[in-house]
Parts: C-alpha cells; sequence; structure tokens
C-alpha cells in the first residue's frame, strides 16, 4: 500500500484560497491513480479530482468545477489542490487517496487513504 499524509487544510472565509497537498511514500506512484475526495457528517465520500500517476491525465468530479485544480509533482511524490473561490458548502474533510484502477471516481477503488484534513469556509 501507499502512505499518505494531507496537509494544508484549514480555516477560510468565503471567496478565499487554500491548497491542499498530499505527500505519498511506500510503493512507485506509477501504477496508481491518485484522488482528492471530500465528505461531510451523514454523508458519502464525494470524489473532487484525480490524477493517473503513469500519464499525469486530470480528471475533476461535478463538485469541482472550475475552482479546483488538481496537479502533481513526479520528483516530490506530491500531490496538490488548489481551491479558489471557496464556498461554505466546499467545507469538509478532504482526503487523499490512491488506487489501482485508473480514471476512477469511486472510493470504492481507492485502497489507500490518507488521514484527512479539514477545510472550512466561513460565510
Amino acid at each position: 500500500q501507499v502512505q499518505l499524509v494531507e496537509s494544508g487544510g484549514g480555516l477560510v472565509q468565503a471567496g478565499g484560497s487554500l491548497r491542499l497537498s498530499c505527500a505519498a511514500s511506500g510503493r512507485t506512484l506509477r501504477a496508481y491513480a491518485m484522488g482528492w475526495f471530500r465528505q461531510t457528517p451523514g454523508k458519502e465520500r464525494e470524489f473532487v479530482a484525480g490524477i493517473n500517476w503513469n500519464d499525469g491525465l486530470k480528471y475533476y468530479g461535478d463538485s469541482a468545477t472550475a475552482r479546483f485544480t488538481v496537479s502533481r509533482d513526479s520528483a516530490k511524490n506530491t500531490m496538490d489542490l488548489q481551491m479558489n473561490s471557496l464556498k461554505p458548502e466546499d467545507t469538509a474533510v478532504y482526503y487523499c487517496a490512491a488506487g489501482r484502477l485508473f480514471g476512477s471516481r469511486n472510493p470504492r477503488n481507492f485502497d489507500s487513504w490518507g488521514q484527512g484534513t479539514q477545510v472550512t469556509v466561513s460565510a
């Protein structure tokens, strides 16, 4: 499995920006898809954005819109999520995940998870 550690969450006012980072270790990532998910209490984990590590293909969930951008640094084995124009409804715990199915948006296809980082957007 891949070990994942998220960072960069926090409290921000509506309209502000945050950049989340996920540091991966343990295995080579070329065989993995990496994804960002978010979850609020009582709701299912929601796909936000992902990237196939082998070719850098990026893909987004409905929740990401044009405000979020996923990126990676292959040399550092890190994946970032730049979030702009944040809204209170973006408040959630954001998780980084790794899985073997390229292009997947289903959390069941991701078998390595970070501990999550809280993002809170105040009105």
